[in-house]
């Protein structure tokens, strides 16, 4: 069973927490549910969330269906395909992210253009 249920517009989603990055894994857990209307940069979308963590073990290029804190806008991240940032078809970030939880699907994500209203909560 997964740990996430990340809702995208009207499609549901199952993610799985990861390990990489465990003080804001648990910032975002305590602040769970997290939603709002997300802007899209490429094939990312990303919002404000009540959450206010440092650079962990940040990275720019992450996998694709990887969920985010982006501590520079204190938000997060949900990558499906490449961004303007990208040099190939790689999820590129704008800056530094912290990786905490991956889609199972993220194939799944078929939004056409523009943002979408986002939901993240506990399966």
């Amino acid at each position: 069973m997964a740990d996430l249920t990340v809702t995208i517009a009207d499609i549901e989603l199952a993610a799985d927490w990861l390990d990489d990055n465990p003080e804001t894994r648990e910032a975002i857990d305590e602040a769970l549910p997290v939603e709002g209307d997300a802007a899209r940069w490429g094939d990312e979308l990303y919002f404000e969330i009540p959450v206010d963590v440092p650079e962990e073990h940040g990275q720019v290029e992450v996998p694709m269906g990887a969920i985010a804190y982006w501590p520079q806008g204190n938000a997060l991240c949900v990558f499906w395909g490449p961004t303007p940032a990208s040099v190939d078809d790689t999820p590129r970030a704008a800056s530094a992210v912290n990786v905490v939880a991956q889609l199972e699907d993220p194939t799944a994500i078929d939004i056409g253009s523009g943002g979408a209203h986002v939901r993240v909560d506990r399966a």
